[in-house]
């Protein structure tokens, strides 16, 4: 029974996956919107909608996940099985203005909305608030400007409001915070101050700007109050007259309060803690122009200014002189007037670094000058207590130039072809300024106005410039112009091209002489010729200094050490060494030498022959010893001797002479190899006769 429950129910199991039918769903796309549009007023309310279009194989239902997001940051999120979802804001702000996107995600599936724009036009009003309603001059009042519904960042405008005036601005970035906060300073003046602010944003478009805050109102208390300058008896006055001026001011608090009185940059008097200030001065013209009264206290100054005119009591006194420039020993006038011929206290004065010199008390001074009193001078005038002095007037006495001296900086009166010539003209006495003229022959080269000297640089020296410089002193002397000597100047010309020869060249004999010649092809006299032999190191051999182009050196008795190489160097004033091309000498025998080396070979060849033929012919005379005649009586024994003492060979026998006996009673040699000497010498052949045997022998042969 189990058994068949099991079996229908695996069965219907399989009926029902065979009916089961899968979802399958996909996004078509995703929209996002804005309701009203993407520009909405501030204040106003305002929906995003977000759409997600999708396609089912059947229609079941379907969870939707929504997430909307503004400028990349998660808003609101909502789950539905609808197709929309709706993020609702009921009231705009500006800080709802973004970049707004949805995303939808079913199942596994995530779809992203392109993103939409939205503009929510209008900021609201910012809030000012001040620290103090009621600040005095030279304090500081803090401001804050806020803009509680906008996000950062924030542009703040502060404002300050004069009345009859354009207010001023004053800009702060905030980056982090909507609110803002400045500080004023109260400047003296500001009696009723207003101040707004304003707030901007960036938009796509542009910047927006708030509306302006409420105006804040601070009231401005004085501390003191601007200072009152009067002047007795006037501002209009002569010279000569007394001035007396006055500067107050009323405050509430004295202490602080200081008091200054000053002409353009320059302070005349001050006090301290005091409401008043006096000053006063003997009017002169240069007191004309504007004066100012200063009071300060603390942060807070206020001024008060005041023009003066004073008149001239007399003009400015006009000293003259008989001459400005004149020599010494003459006669000097100088005259100290006032047009309109006013009576006055004259004296004349001589300007000096320590201070004026007071040379006599009158209008008029006559002294016969020298070179000291060249100066300025001028001359004063007093009337009713003024004094005033004239412009200076300069005086230069002169004393006469002497004859002036031209010589060459270096020294010498001389310089090289193509270096420079440098002069120097100087003048021992004479009132500077002194002006030289130099002169080239009778050319005019350089003017120079110095004290006591000048120089001149001649660069253009060629071989011709050999004199005729000279140069000219004057000063504003009467005298005139002094003249120098001619300097006349030596062009020294460089050495150039030295050679080195010799005579004999190339060989020379041992014993003889040797002349070496050294020149050059132009350098000027004298010349300082050196002639050296390369060695390890160089060695000088010979000098001599000539008024030449060329020397010569003669060198006796030459050897065989001599042989080698030789060179030779020149130079001149010019200090530059020229050095010649190396010559090879060779020193060789003599010819009598060579004759009696060749003697003496020859006889040593001859000695050496002779020695030669002796030996060959005591050689040849030992070969013809043995083969000559012998007697009978004396040559036989000995021969039978010998054959008796020698035993047979090959049927011969050896005979110490060297030859073999044959049958016929001859004798030759058997030794054909006993060199050149014996086989190239002739043989002769001697028959010798025996008359009779010796009976020895016979016995012999007979056994």
């Amino acid at each position: 029974m189990y058994l068949a429950l099991l079996v229908i129910f695996l069965q219907c199991s399989e009926l029902y996956a065979q009916g089961k039918v899968y979802e399958v769903f996909t996004f078509n796309g995703v929209k996002i919107k804005v309701e009203p549009s993407d520009k909405v007023k501030n204040g106003a309310p305002m929906s995003i909608i977000c759409h997600a279009d999708i396609s089912k194989n059947t229609d079941f239902q379907l969870k939707h996940n929504f997430t909307f997001f503004k400028d990349g940051k998660l808003v609101f999120m909502t789950i539905s099985d609808k197709e929309d979802a709706r993020y609702e804001i009921p009231v705009a702000k500006s800080a709802d203005t973004g970049d707004y996107e949805c995303r939808v995600k079913a199942g596994d599936k995530l779809v992203i909305s392109k993103p939409i724009y939205v503009w929510v036009a209008g900021m609201t009003k910012p809030i000012l608030t001040a620290d103090k309603k009621e600040v005095s001059e030279g304090e500081i009042v803090k401001l804050r400007c806020e803009l509680p519904e906008e996000v950062p960042p924030l542009e703040f405008y502060f404002r300050k409001i004069k009345t009859n005036s354009e207010p001023i601005a004053k800009r702060v970035a905030e980056q982090n915070q909507n609110f803002s906060e400045m500080e004023y300073y109260v400047e003296a003046g500001d009696n009723i101050l207003q101040f707004d602010c304003f707030g901007k944003r960036q938009v796509k478009s542009g910047w927006e700007s708030s509306q302006h805050s409420n105006k804040t109102l601070v009231t401005v208390k004085e501390p003191f109050r601007k200072p009152t300058l009067i002047t007795t008896p006037s501002n209009n006055l002569t010279e000569g007259d007394i001035i007396e001026f006055q500067c107050s001011t009323v405050a509430a608090e004295m202490r602080g309060i200081e008091i200054i009185f000053q002409k353009n940059r320059t302070i005349l008097n001050s006090v301290r803690d005091k409401k008043l200030l006096k000053y006063s001065t003997l009017a002169t013209q240069e007191d004309s122009g504007e004066y100012l009264c200063k009071v300060e206290q603390g942060a807070v100054s206020k001024t008060t200014k005041l023009n003066v005119f004073v008149s001239e009591l007399f003009p400015r006194p006009t000293l003259s002189a008989s001459m400005t420039q004149l020599d010494e020993n003459k006669d000097l006038i100088l005259n100290c007037s006032i047009n309109g011929s006013r009576r006055a206290n004259f004296s004349i004065l001589r300007k000096s670094s320590s201070g004026d010199i007071l040379l006599k008390k009158s209008r008029i001074l006559a002294i016969k000058v020298n070179v000291n009193d060249t100066g300025s001078y001028t001359c004063k005038a007093e009337v009713k207590g003024i004094i005033k002095e004239s412009k200076p007037v300069r005086i230069s006495v002169y004393a006469p130039v002497s004859k002036p001296t031209l010589s060459v900086v270096s020294g010498s009166p001389e310089v090289v072809l193509g270096k420079p010539l440098q002069l120097i003209c100087h003048s021992v006495m004479g009132t500077p300024p002194i002006t030289f003229t130099f002169y080239k022959g009778d050319e005019i080269k350089k003017n120079v106005t110095n004290d006591t000297y000048a120089t001149f640089l001649d660069e253009d020296i060629g071989l011709n410039d050999n004199g005729g410089y000279k140069c000219d002193a004057r000063n504003n002397h009467s005298s005139g112009v002094k003249t120098s000597n001619i300097l006349n100047v030596t062009v020294i010309v460089p050495i150039r091209g030295a050679s080195l020869g010799s005579v004999p060249y190339g060989e020379v004999e041992v014993g003889s002489d040797t002349a070496f010649l050294c020149s050059v092809e132009e350098g000027s006299w004298p010349i300082h010729f050196k002639f050296f032999k390369k060695t390890d190191h160089e060695e000088l051999l010979h000098e001599a200094r000539e008024y030449s182009d060329r020397t010569i050196w003669h060198k006796k008795t030459m050897k065989r050490r001599d042989t080698g190489t030789y060179y030779c160097m020149a130079s001149n004033r010019a200090s530059v060494d020229v050095r010649s091309r190396p010559i090879t000498i060779s020193v060789i025998l003599a010819a009598w030498q060579k004759g009696v080396i060749a003697a003496f070979v020859l006889t040593a060849m001859a000695g050496a022959g002779a020695v030669a033929l002796w030996w060959f012919l005591c050689k040849k005379k030992k070969a013809k010893g043995p083969s000559m005649e012998m007697s009978g009586s004396a040559l036989a024994p000995s021969l039978a001797s010998e054959k008796l003492t020698r035993p047979p060979s090959d049927g011969n026998y050896y005979s110490g002479s060297g030859y073999i006996e044959d049958n016929e009673n001859h004798m030759k040699s058997t030794d054909e190899s006993k060199g050149p000497d014996l086989e190239s010498a002739e043989v002769d052949y001697t028959e010798v006769e025996v008359s009779t045997l010796d009976p020895h022998r016979e016995n012999i042969w007979a056994s």
